[in-house]
């Protein structure tokens, strides 16, 4: 029977992946963004310099500031890079952007992306039999994720690599046998880029109450366990940041990993609860002399646009790291108490889900990048059943739109619209008719704000991309930028909310 089953999904993941790929290949002349001479620069860096002198090099105002791992990939492609262009890896030659650099940095991320592809695979081989099918939809919605399109293959960032690992783990955290290699895996992944320290909790707790607890009490630790954990994870943090300890750069690193100074918000508000806040402020900056309300003058010439500083607010209260961090913390907390009395691989994914919106509704200085910390997961069990999916539904529309800004270019105009609104269609029908009926009752009212919020985005769509402009021409840019962005807020915290509900009921 499961042969049956798997003969039946067409097309296959690895056909869907070699489309994809061919389509990302007609796209290594588009738009690229600064972070395509960023990832040049580090090239440049770890191929010319001695591993002492890495986090130290700032000749560019580009820098090295992702964790070792990811600078020990950056080094291992840099030789593969030397022998395409020898160009490329020097360290002075800013903004090089030779045609051999395009296609050799393109072919790059569309490579790693294999193992994007390898996890997905495992997740839908992995799935309980009559779950098989769904899982199989899921693995193309992710592989096709028009998130992935344009952040990594226009915008350009290796993030398919990377969610690759991410997968790969929480599947492995299916099974008791893997559940070592899951949380060694998901330590690995903490050294290539520590974005994913926000799901660190999660992973925390169940690989405490299912790997280090005894299942018949929390009060009997499995020794044994707890040291082929804890030794392992030592060794790989020893493996990524032991040279940099013996040549003395760990201060130097943790100020390049950890830049508080930056402002509350991204030059481009991520749509989280800050957008809104920013978004209230500016409103109340124009009703102030009718309802009587006082504005600091300094603030109103304070604009966010993603510079070193602190983001002002004219009227509402200034928000502080530390407020970010209590919000955050304990929004995460609430569903990691959940995951220690259920330890279940749903509600584990539901849990690093939820450390996830926790993460980006709250934290400081996001970018709207991160909102993909969010969609995988969700993604992994958004078939559960209808109230999943209901509330996974304005995610997927939100997410995806607040990504738009990134293009902001006339040719990507057309790409980044049609290939995200086709896939929307595409998948959340096939997706609509994927997912099961709940056993608990659904809600009324998550189900008419999804059916709303999704209606409202067409006419959002046409106004930021085309009306604006023939209405307004190049006055009022900001506009667009903060209807998207205010729009996209309520759909992402709409959505959180939604799925609170469904994690602690279900």
């Amino acid at each position: 029977m499961s042969n049956n089953i798997m003969s039946e999904q067409y097309p296959t993941l690895a056909q869907c992946a070699l489309v994809a790929a061919a389509f990302k290949i007609l796209l290594f002349p588009a738009y690229k963004s600064t972070d395509f001479e960023v990832h040049r620069n580090w090239l440049a860096i770890t191929n010319s310099l001695p591993l002492s002198q890495w986090y130290y090099e700032k000749t560019s105002e580009w820098t090295l500031d992702y964790p070792p791992f990811f600078a020990y990939f950056e080094w291992t492609l840099s030789h593969i890079a030397r022998l395409v262009d020898t160009a490329m890896v020097r360290i002075h030659n800013l903004d090089y952007d030779s045609w051999q650099t395009i296609y050799f940095q393109r072919t790059s991320v569309i490579v790693t992306e294999v193992m994007l592809v390898y996890a997905l695979q495992l997740f839908m081989e992995t799935s309980p039999l009559q779950s098989r099918r769904a899982a199989h939809v899921v693995a193309l919605s992710i592989i096709l994720s028009p998130g992935l399109l344009i952040i990594d293959h226009i915008h350009f960032q290796y993030n398919g690599f990377m969610y690759g690992i991410l997968v790969w783990s929480l599947v492995l955290a299916r099974c008791k046998t893997t559940l070592l290699s899951s949380g060694l895996i998901f330590a690995a992944l903490l050294c290539f880029k520590h974005i994913y320290l926000y799901l660190a909790p999660a992973y925390f707790v169940f690989l405490l109450r299912t790997y280090c607890l005894s299942a018949k009490s929390i009060f009997r630790p499995r020794i044994f366990n707890c040291i082929k954990l804890g030794g392992g994870i030592a060794g790989i943090l020893g493996a990524a940041f032991g040279p940099f300890v013996f040549t003395e750069q760990m201060p130097q690193m943790l100020s390049r990993l950890f830049p508080f100074s930056r402002g509350l918000c991204h030059a481009y508000w991520a749509p989280n609860v800050w957008a809104m806040y920013s978004f209230t402020d500016r409103v109340l900056i124009h009703l102030a002399p009718r309802l009587g309300l006082t504005l600091k003058e300094d603030a109103l010439s304070s604009v966010t646009r993603g510079l070193v500083g602190d983001t002002a607010f004219a009227v509402l209260p200034e928000i502080t790291p530390r407020t970010c961090l209590i919000l955050t913390l304990f929004f995460q907390i609430l569903p990691l108490l959940k995951l220690f009395s259920k330890p279940t691989w749903e509600n584990f994914i539901g849990a690093v889900t939820l450390c996830g919106y926790a993460s980006f509704l709250f934290g400081w200085h996001v970018h709207e990048k991160a909102i993909l910390l969010v969609i995988i997961p969700f993604s992994l069990v958004a078939l559960r059943d209808r109230r999943h999916f209901g509330a996974f539904k304005p995610l997927a529309v939100a997410g995806h739109v607040s990504l738009f800004p990134l293009l902001f270019t006339p040719a990507e105009f057309p790409i980044k619209t049609i290939y995200t609104i086709f896939w929307l269609v595409l998948f959340l029908m096939i997706f609509e008719r994927m997912a099961p009926a709940s056993k608990k009752p659904r809600f009324f009212l998550l189900d008419r704000f999804s059916t709303l919020y999704i209606a409202v985005s067409i006419p959002l769509i046409a106004y930021t991309s085309l009306l604006h402009q023939i209405v307004f021409g190049k006055r009022y840019e900001f506009l667009p930028l903060m209807f998207t962005s205010s729009y996209a807020a309520i759909g992402v915290f709409g959505s959180w909310v939604g799925y609170m509900v469904v994690y602690f009921t279900a």
